[in-house]
């Protein structure tokens, strides 16, 4: 059963062709005044430990309406402030604890919470093995060359019942996910797809929608060259238009 923030996603998808998430790192201070009017949902949490959760969602949430939604590296990244969480499964971690353990552990406390679970498959592309994600994660990195397998992967998390696919090259990435992965991932699982990783301009947030992406995720963009974020959100906006 969808919930309030996962509807309100799928319309902008609907309606706008592509949604902007920024994905925040609570450890690290940010200008949200510089960026909230350019963001359809804040991700927060990493693939590192945190400690001060809560109290960054309660002080993002002073300035904003637009929906928390966790992006949890661990059992640790769960906030009842929280609106939503990404329920994932890390599917091609060489590592049980990461693909079925840690969400299960995690399952409870968000029941508890009441915070909204979005099922998501989380797949890790080269380079992803050389940032954190891919250390923590212990990933069996997918080629870059290989855009089948990425496509076999959404599909089968089509056929678990996930309704989402995290196609992620990693923080900071040198390179991005590739245009073939994501356009054959979306012609083939016909699932909503959302691509982070190695995103730093217009051009290839442009290339990355029109290629099939729902949804685009920059982070390290932000600590490094905010400015760059409202072009960043035209460009996917403008993809989406002509993808409709």
């Amino acid at each position: 059963m969808l919930g309030r923030v996962e509807k309100k996603l799928n319309r902008i998808i609907e309606n706008e062709g592509a949604a902007y998430f920024i994905l925040i790192d609570p450890e690290k201070d940010v200008d949200l005044e510089s960026i909230m009017d350019y963001a359809d949902a804040f991700l927060i949490g990493g693939s590192s430990g945190i400690v001060n959760l809560d109290e960054k969602i309660k002080e993002i949430k002073k300035d904003t309406n637009i929906p928390i939604i966790l992006f949890p590296g661990n059992v640790d990244g769960i906030s009842k402030e929280a609106d939503a969480i990404l329920y994932m499964s890390l599917m091609n971690s060489r590592n049980t604890y990461w693909t079925t353990l840690a969400p299960t552990l995690g399952a409870i406390k968000i029941l508890k919470y009441k915070i909204e679970p979005i099922p998501t498959a989380y797949i890790c592309i080269e380079p992803a093995k050389n940032t954190t994600v891919g250390f923590v994660g212990d990933i069996n990195e997918i080629p870059k060359n290989k855009p089948n397998i990425v496509a076999m992967y959404c599909l089968s998390a089509k056929f678990f019942g996930m309704r989402w696919c995290y196609l992620e090259a990693g923080s900071g990435a040198e390179f991005p996910v590739s245009n073939e992965a994501i356009k054959m991932s979306k012609e083939i699982a016909n699932i909503n797809i959302i691509v982070g990783g190695g995103i730093r301009d217009e051009k290839t947030a442009y290339e990355k929608v029109k290629a099939g992406a729902d949804v685009i995720v920059t982070g390290t963009l932000i600590e490094k060259n905010p400015d760059k974020v409202e072009q960043i959100y035209n460009a996917i906006k403008k993809a989406g238009r002509e993808k409709l």
